[in-house]
């Protein structure tokens, strides 16, 4: 598989909400605007990424009968770190994040690439599969954050964009809001794929 392919398939092909489901919680909780969602999924995108050179790294010096211990306490010395940049110089994106930092420690994408991935492959591609996977992580989560900022609040990164007319809904700023949401979005990404698919198969059978 190239670089580009282990880096782009976490994009779009093998997006970790939007195809794989995975790591729904921070999805539903945290955005509910675009900021927050954004900083959530740049957290998530060096955790992930840092955490795939580790495992990379120690890979051949680990017990398998232990491996699963030893990338908890990996993940969660990273995320430690990135908690403590994040209260040190951005005290109100640390409050208004709250306990969901805590809990990158057990996302399940962080512990699936390391398990599926750098476990068995070099740094570098490791850090690239982390990197794509925390980007499109990253995507889904701004996405998501747009659509309920905008609609929820008639806002978008803080600023008016709908005029004082606009009365909105009070749904799309709550947590069944985001479900209606990213259902939508995992709807039309697998028209999307499916379309892609469709495609490659006709250009291969051309």
């Amino acid at each position: 598989m190239s670089l580009w392919k282990i880096f782009s398939k976490g994009l779009i092909d093998e997006n970790p909400i939007l195809v794989l489901a995975l790591s729904l919680c921070p999805a539903l909780a945290v955005t509910s605007s675009v900021l927050t969602a954004l900083t959530m999924g740049l957290t998530v995108t060096f955790v992930i990424s840092m955490n795939n050179i580790v495992v990379s790294i120690i890979r051949k010096f680990v017990n398998p009968k232990v491996r699963v211990p030893v990338y908890i306490t990996s993940i969660a010395t990273i995320v430690t770190l990135a908690i403590l940049f994040l209260q040190a110089f951005a005290p109100e994106l640390y409050q208004a994040l709250g306990i969901y930092l805590s809990l990158v420690v057990v996302f399940a994408i962080i512990l699936a690439r390391a398990e599926s991935f750098a476990s068995k492959n070099p740094v570098f591609p490791s850090f690239l599969d982390g990197l794509g996977m925390g980007m499109g992580f990253t995507l889904a989560m701004i996405t998501v954050g747009a659509i309920r900022e905008l609609f929820g609040n008639g806002t978008l990164l803080g600023f008016r964009i709908l005029g004082s007319w606009y009365n909105a809904p009070l749904l799309f700023v709550m947590a069944p809001g985001a479900f209606f949401v990213i259902a939508y979005l995992v709807g039309l990404t697998k028209i999307y794929l499916k379309k892609k698919e469709d495609r490659e198969r006709e250009r291969e059978a051309a």
